[in-house]
């Protein structure tokens, strides 16, 4: 797949939060861990007062919106992402405050001077990048030296793998995404950072409603294929699957810290 097409489809899938809202919701309503991964995200950054911060790929802002107390120790929080409709949506949820700006930005050109930020925030987003090396680099250009980098990812044995398995009988692959994850991510962040330290989410999800596990499976673009099998098809499988009512989904999701 070229560059182009690659980000045409991120776009696309992510034009609005719908999509993002239904992967959210599945991960609120039946994580075991009831931390929340975004609170754990929050709770591991070491924001201190006056500091100036960049986020790539904010998404709808629902992290800030938790951890209004991070916000006002910041001199500056830059929220930024690659779809205009998802800063509207970060815009509308966390509000205007005197320290907070919104901004289109691609992770490939960042648009501020070098040696700028304390801390930069890529969540979720790195496996999206087509020129991943060329949007390290640019993270590295805008941190200070004695800057952190945080980005969060999921790991290859999770969600996806684990409903594929139970699909490969009707044609399912697992063509999620392995540009950047849990398995691979330290040895691509080691050739922009000095220090590169892996912290694991301990998770899983424990469904009760199918179709709300059927509504995450058809948001993903790593399972189109799915789309092809009847949904009373999968909703069977699945349900084949629980015990004593509930289906009990593996994750695996994490955070590099780098300097």
């Amino acid at each position: 797949m070229s560059a182009i097409n690659n980000k045409d489809i991120v776009q696309k899938q992510y034009e609005t939060s719908a999509n993002l809202n239904t992967r959210i919701s599945i991960h609120d309503k039946y994580s075991v861990n009831k931390q929340g991964f975004g609170n754990w995200i929050a709770s591991n950054y070491q924001i201190t007062d006056g500091m100036r911060i960049l986020e790539l790929g904010c998404g709808t802002g629902d992290m800030w919106t938790s951890n209004s107390n991070l916000i006002a120790k910041c001199a500056e929080l830059v929220l930024t992402d690659f779809s205009e409709g998802m800063i509207q949506t970060a815009h509308s949820n966390i509000g205007d405050f005197p320290n907070v700006t919104y901004q289109v930005v691609d992770i490939q050109e960042i648009p501020f001077e070098g040696n700028n930020f304390d801390i930069v925030i890529a969540n979720m987003m790195l496996y999206h990048v087509p020129d991943l090396g060329k949007g390290l680099s640019e993270v590295k250009r805008v941190l200070k030296e004695s800057g952190r980098f945080y980005c969060a990812t999921y790991g290859e044995h999770g969600i996806v793998q684990y409903i594929t398995n139970l699909l490969k009988p009707y044609g399912a692959e697992d063509k999620v995404n392995k540009n950047f994850t849990l398995q691979n991510g330290k040895q691509i962040l080691a050739q922009y950072f000095s220090s590169v330290e892996m912290m694991e989410y301990i998770d899983s999800l424990e469904v009760t409603n199918i179709d709300d596990l059927l509504d995450y499976i058809y948001s993903l673009t790593s399972m189109t294929e799915v789309s092809n099998i009847k949904r009373d098809v999968i909703k069977k499988v699945l349900e084949q699957n629980m015990e004593d009512g509930i289906l009990k989904v593996p994750k695996e999701y994490g955070m590099f810290v780098c300097r």
